[in-house]
Parts: structure tokens; C-alpha cells; sequence
């Protein structure tokens, strides 16, 4: 079951999974009508899955993902006052979870660290819409993050600016917030060397 809001164009839908296999990734599809999954209800830390069982993603598809993934944990926390759970969080590095100061987001940190064997760095912001950034880790640059522009939120901008073994990149995102749209909604992250 999709919401109407965020139905995807089968074609598109078809085109991506056409392009991740040629490129010779395994690609699952979650066909229970049942099961709702969204990617911004999904955190990896490297270790294990956080899934925010929100509007968009409920306990089936989360319990699906586990099955896919079978070598890791995975954690569900509830997201009651946010659209997904990467709308105030995500990982910033190795280790290392860019969180929101609102009280909603504090209470699903808290969970997290709850369910979790793993011991995480928290990266605290004012602004939990900047929680949402985009690390990488590039052969010839080391630790990159993408992250929200002083313009939208300086305050926030000042926190990143204090991780000073990372290549800070700042994104404007004014216009894709317009329709709840972060960073990690715009981005597909693949560990795979090809020839282009």
C-alpha cells in the first residue's frame, strides 16, 4: 500500500531497479500489499538498521528489511511527531549520529541507544531538519559530508564546523523542504567501483 502523495511512477521505479542491477546489486522488492517502507524511515550505521515505524512505514516492511538483511539488527522506533525518522537524524561519519534537540527526536535517540549493542558519537543540533545530512567516505578525500547551508540554518552550520576531520560541503535544500523533501531523499549512495 502506497499513500497517494509519494506514489512512484512504476517506470521510474523500473528504471532504478534496472539500473542497480546492471550494475550487479541484488535488488529485493517488498510485494506484500501490507508492507510499507520508506528510505527516510531507514538509518545504516554500518553496524545495524534503525527503522522509524512512522505514517509512511509500518511494522511489516520493517520486519521485511530484517529478513533481507539478515546479518544485522534491526531496531524499530516509533516517529510520532515527524514525517520519518531520518527527518531529524542520520550519520554524519563513522560512529556518529547527527541528531535534533527537539524533544521528539532526543526520544527516539534514546531509544536507539536503548536497543542498541553499539555505542554511538551523537552530534547534537538546534535544528532537526539539519540532522539530515549525507556522509561519505571517498578514497581520495576521506570523510565528506554534505550538509544544510548557513543560509537556512547557521546555528546548526556552527555544529558541523566543529568536526574538523571532515570536508564539510554545504547544499541548499530551500526549495526540496518546501515539499518535506532532505537531503538523503535525493540521494542514492552505492559502495561500488565502476567503469563509467
Amino acid at each position: 500500500m502506497l499513500l497517494q502523495s509519494r506514489r512512484e511512477n512504476i517506470s521510474m521505479t523500473e528504471a532504478v531497479g534496472s539500473a542497480l542491477k546492471e550494475l550487479g546489486l541484488n535488488v529485493v522488492e517488498m510485494v506484500e500489499e501490507t508492507a510499507t517502507l520508506d528510505g527516510g524511515d531507514v538509518l545504516f550505521t554500518g553496524r545495524e538498521f534503525f527503522v522509524g515505524l512512522s505514517r509512511r512505514t509500518n511494522q511489516r516492511g520493517a520486519e521485511i528489511l530484517a529478513d533481507t538483511f539478515k546479518d544485522y539488527a534491526v531496531s524499530m522506533v516509533p516517529v510520532l511527531h515527524n514525517l520519518h525518522l531520518k527527518s531529524f537524524c542520520s550519520m554524519a561519519g563513522p560512529g556518529l549520529i547527527a541528531i535534533g534537540s527537539s524533544e521528539p527526536a532526543q526520544k527516539a535517540l534514546k531509544i536507539m541507544q536503548q536497543m542498541s549493542d553499539h555505542r554511538y558519537d551523537k552530534l547534537t543540533l538546534p535544528d532537526d531538519v539539519a540532522a539530515n545530512c549525507v556522509y561519505l567516505n571517498l578514497p581520495d578525500k576521506g570523510h565528506v559530508l554534505l550538509h544544510s547551508s548557513p543560509e537556512q540554518y547557521p546555528d546548526s552550520v556552527k555544529v558541523f564546523e566543529k568536526l574538523k576531520d571532515h570536508m564539510l560541503i554545504p547544499v541548499s535544500n530551500c526549495e526540496k523542504e518546501k515539499v518535506d523533501g532532505a537531503l538523503t531523499c535525493s540521494s542514492v549512495l552505492i559502495n561500488k567501483r565502476t567503469e563509467i
